[in-house]
């Protein structure tokens, strides 16, 4: 399953090799990876450059190289692991299927994990099971109206329990 999520975050996201400013503001590349927040760890630095390079040295690389695409899935991989990590300490995530388990990573990804903390009526209804009372809750909130499709698609793998788009 995690290839549709894959799928779905660069749908989402976008995949650009050259880093760019994203609508927050912040100098991103691949797959949504924010370089001035989360950076990259030195490990990564040492996949992706060779080396273990400085967050001032790696980000003028990504200004004046970009990202290779296997770098940049290299990146989201982990992103995605890093979303998980965090979220298997929830019974709201632990109690969900794959395919509800995904949109829990894909929101996290998109907003943070403490920003996906925020959303408590959304996620009490998601520990219940309550899936129309949590679908009704995600859309009532300043994310979907910011990311109009996205929360719509979001929601509707929540209704459903099934992706709904390839």
């Amino acid at each position: 399953m995690k290839e549709q999520l894959v799928k779905q975050l660069i749908r989402h996201e976008g995949l650009k090799l050259k880093a760019y400013i994203c609508p927050a503001g912040k100098l991103t590349i691949g797959v949504g990876r924010n370089l001035e927040g989360r950076g990259i760890t030195p490990e990564e630095s040492k996949k992706i450059f060779g080396a273990y390079l400085s967050k001032k040295e790696y980000i003028e690389r990504f200004k004046k190289e970009g990202i290779s695409k296997e770098n940049a899935l290299y990146l989201l991989d982990n992103d995605i692991e890093n979303c998980e990590f965090n979220l298997l300490k929830n019974t709201f995530y632990n109690l969900q299927n794959q395919v509800r388990r995904e949109v829990l990573i894909n929101m996290s990804f998109n907003l943070g994990y403490a920003g996906l903390l925020g959303f408590k009526k959304f996620l009490a209804a998601m520990e219940k099971g309550d899936y129309p009372t949590a679908a009704k809750e995600m859309l009532d909130s300043k994310w979907a109206k910011q990311v109009k499709g996205r929360a719509i698609e979001l929601r509707d793998q929540i209704l459903k329990g099934e992706y709904i788009y390839d």
